[in-house]
């Protein structure tokens, strides 16, 4: 399984967003708090629309916590301090979970916790000098990186969507 984590992420339209990529694409979201909002908060339902009742999702109150109830997968780090882009990772070759971690929209994954892991960082490709791109945006990026070279697990990829016959005419 894929779990995105969020570290205490700041915006509720962000998060909302990602809780419906991780719907979509049959991901579990941890959430490390503090949040910068509330779950209850209406910009959040609005961007999560009605995919928060299928959401797979936990809530911790700090790094130390999701890591006590998360003690073994394949962790890979989105950060600018990573010197390779997602894609170079070969997600085929583990069989435990992985888990991709994205830090706080204004200062990242603080350097404490990369320290450990600094292999498994991973920045995505940009112009030199654009800073970063919207968190829901490199969650959906990296999502789909890793279901692609797993080749889509458990999702339809090829499904007739009702009302498409006029295609057909």
């Amino acid at each position: 399984m894929i779990h995105v984590v969020l570290y205490e992420p700041e915006i509720p339209q962000n998060t909302g967003n990602i809780m419906r990529t991780c719907v979509a694409a049959n991901c579990r979201l941890h959430l490390i708090e503090p949040l910068g909002f509330s779950l209850d908060e209406q910009k959040i339902r609005r961007s999560g629309m009605d995919y928060r009742e299928k959401l797979q999702m936990s809530v911790y109150p700090d790094w130390a916590a999701f890591c006590a109830q998360n003690p073994d997968g394949e962790f890979y780090f989105l950060t600018r301090y990573g010197k390779q882009p997602p894609a170079s990772f070969d997600y085929t070759r583990t069989e435990k979970d992985i888990y991709l971690v994205f830090g706080r929209e204004s200062t990242g994954i603080p350097k404490a916790i990369l320290r450990d892991h600094l292999e498994r960082c991973a920045r995505l490709p940009m112009v030199a000098d654009a800073r970063s791109l919207n968190l829901s945006n490199c969650v959906a990026i990296c999502v789909y990186e890793v279901l692609r070279q797993l080749d889509y697990p458990g999702l339809s990829k090829t499904e007739h969507i009702k009302g498409e016959d006029w295609l057909l005419v």
